[in-house]
């Protein structure tokens, strides 16, 4: 089937889990009330995706406060009980994090529940998200390593065992989200590509690095401002990244400044392209989403093309997020329709 769709990785979370359109928001219940919230809100994200059509689904990072806290919650050597504030992605934004403070091990693991969850309740394909290792250094203050890349390599490690495992559950993609890549170019040929591809080493599922220009928050649109008129960052590492083993690459398409012609710089790869704005409440018709596809086509085969959202939906309106989810399906339905 011509452009099967999917998002990025999350969606809003119920009110009843969590404080609806806000980044970190604290969880509502706790102990066995809230898995049991998490469980239930996991499996609501699945059913709302195959309503809209999806044809790769994910578990919507219920189960997570944040995409890069969520998978460190589990990792012995780091201090949550005294956070420190920190910039984040070249200080274009603080946050108040936890610290690398002893050597990184895997408790237990990380993501079981939720992807089981979601794997019992859906007969789809499953995509689950986890940070890469780029980004997680770049969310998280060191005062053990003392070094960016030993560190960033110590998580692709705990990375790499957590994928397996949700390999093992399942899990048909595995995404890498990798943000910080739009951000320290020059460090991601050096070393970012090489992190990414030990945290995916050995998998047999399909793998994917998503890299796009952040949530639709203030301070990423604000920063959106300052990069010009054309957004060349891909160029910097995208060749590298058509050399890697690394099958799908997840980047920002629709209302954006990326000179499309950058994806045929991707060749041989599967490319997610965003064809829904998560920077915007205005809900995209199936024509606007057709409209990207083709875009799209002229730079990357169609049977290459997986139609998706720029970025999480996580800070989003519920109301709009789903209107967008259900833009996305009917959206791939008419290119099948009128493209194929």
């Amino acid at each position: 089937m011509l452009f099967p769709t999917t998002i990025a990785g999350s969606l809003p979370k119920p009110e009843w889990l969590a404080e609806p359109n806000t980044l970190w928001a604290p969880w509502k219940s706790k102990g066995d009330e809230l898995a049991r919230a998490k469980r239930d809100a996991t499996v609501l994200a699945v059913k709302l995706q195959e309503d809209a059509d999806i044809d790769i689904v994910t578990e919507g990072e219920q189960a997570r406060q944040h995409f890069v806290h969520g998978f460190l919650e589990k990792i012995e050597g780091i201090d949550f009980a005294h956070k420190v504030e920190m910039g984040i992605r070249n200080d274009r934004y603080k946050a108040m994090v936890p610290q690398v403070v002893a050597p990184l091990r895997l408790k237990a693991r990380v993501h079981a529940d939720e992807a089981r969850t979601a794997r019992t309740h859906t007969a789809r394909k499953l995509k689950f998200t986890l940070p890469g290792p780029m980004t997680i250094i770049d969310t998280i203050a060191d005062k053990y390593y003392g070094d960016r890349v030993n560190m960033a390599f110590a998580f692709a490690e705990l990375l790499n065992e957590e994928a397996k495992a949700l390999q093992d559950d399942g899990v048909d993609v595995i995404q890498f989200d990798e943000p910080a890549f739009n951000v320290y170019m020059s460090e991601v040929n050096d070393w970012g590509i090489k992190a990414l591809e030990r945290a995916a080493e050995g998998l047999t599922c399909a793998t994917a690095v998503h890299i796009c220009y952040g949530y639709g928050i203030k301070a990423n649109t604000d920063w959106k401002q300052t990069l010009g008129n054309e957004w060349r960052q891909y160029e910097d590492f995208f060749p590298a990244i058509a050399a890697s083993p690394i099958q799908q690459v997840a980047i920002e398409c629709r209302n954006s400044k990326v000179p499309l012609e950058l994806l045929g710089l991707l060749k041989g790869k599967i490319v997610q392209a965003g064809v829904i704005d998560v920077a915007s409440d205005t809900v995209e018709t199936a024509e606007d989403v057709v409209n990207v596809i083709d875009a799209v086509s002229k730079f990357v085969p169609k049977s290459n093309i997986v139609a998706t959202t720029n970025c999480g939906m996580a800070p989003m309106r519920r109301d709009i997020a789903e209107a967008k989810l259900m833009a996305l399906g009917a959206g791939a339905k008419l290119a099948r329709q009128k493209l194929g």
